[in-house]
């Protein structure tokens, strides 16, 4: 069997998501646009999950939970639980290591998190989109010490990620590597290509770098903050014949492990 996937979404409790992000809506978009396997990844929360388990259930889509966490590095990684439960746990956890800096709506932004019906629960205080006190190392083992799946956010990307503040992979103990666009070739070479010099207005020959994206595997998604752009980069996942489930309801992550080591590199 071969998914439509979309793992990173964000919804109305990230303060630079479109309030019209709520997960009913977000689960009615998945739905008419064909995704079999998403993920709700808010910046350093998870609140939001539990109304978006609820309608992916109703759906038919297989769901995960989780979020997109900020190290103290100030690179972001998506952070997928199969467990509604785990996710929240985690995200108590990554609150805690927060700084005490206050959100202010008017300036950066609503962080709701709401229910199935798009009622207003409550709005979290500290502002979400600051770095969390554990860095890269510390984050992958806690995350997978509870079972869930560590994917450096769209390392390709000149902010907030791997390579905009590290300046390259690092080796990791990450279960694939999210890019916003697949790489023809993943080696590090040098490649001679032709650009134009604006201001002679003649094109010249560079010499750069192509990602060296360690033969980890690659997948893209969508990293929505508005509706129109949910499921804009989906991947294709190929879990063959095993289980997408386990016996309790919840996504097989071991049939997804497996199944990421199918992709592209």
């Amino acid at each position: 069997m071969v998914l439509n996937a979309d793992f990173h979404i964000h919804s109305c409790l990230s303060p630079c998501g479109d309030l019209s992000m709520s997960p009913s809506q977000i689960v009615e978009t998945l739905k008419e646009r064909g995704v079999q396997l998403a993920a709700l990844t808010d910046h350093n929360s998870s609140l939001n999950c539990p109304a978006f388990h609820t309608l992916c259930k109703n759906a038919k889509i297989a769901a995960l939970y989780g979020m997109e966490a900020q190290t103290t590095e100030e690179v972001h990684v998506l952070c997928l639980f199969s467990h509604l439960q785990t996710a929240l746990d985690f995200s108590n956890e990554i609150y805690d290591l927060m700084p005490p800096f206050m959100n202010n709506p008017e300036k950066m932004g609503d962080q709701v998190y709401v229910d199935e019906e798009e009622n207003i629960l409550g709005e979290v205080e500290k502002y979400l989109v600051t770095s969390a006190n554990i860095n890269l190392d510390d984050l992958a083992e806690k995350v997978h010490h509870l079972g869930g799946l560590v994917i450096p956010a769209h390392v390709d990307r000149p902010s907030f990620s791997l390579t905009s503040q590290l300046g390259f992979i690092p080796e990791g103990d990450w279960d694939a590597l999210e890019v916003v666009r697949m790489p023809q070739d993943s080696s590090l070479q040098s490649k001679e290509i032709d650009v134009m010099d604006m201001s002679k207005g003649i094109s010249v020959r560079v010499n750069t770098k192509v990602l060296d994206t360690r033969n980890y595997p690659l997948i893209t998604s969508s990293d929505a903050h508005y509706i129109e752009h949910i499921a804009r980069r989906p991947f294709l996942l190929d879990i063959g014949n095993e289980p997408l489930y386990e016996s309790d309801g919840s996504v097989s992550l071991k049939t997804i492990k497996a199944a990421l080591l199918r992709r592209p590199r």
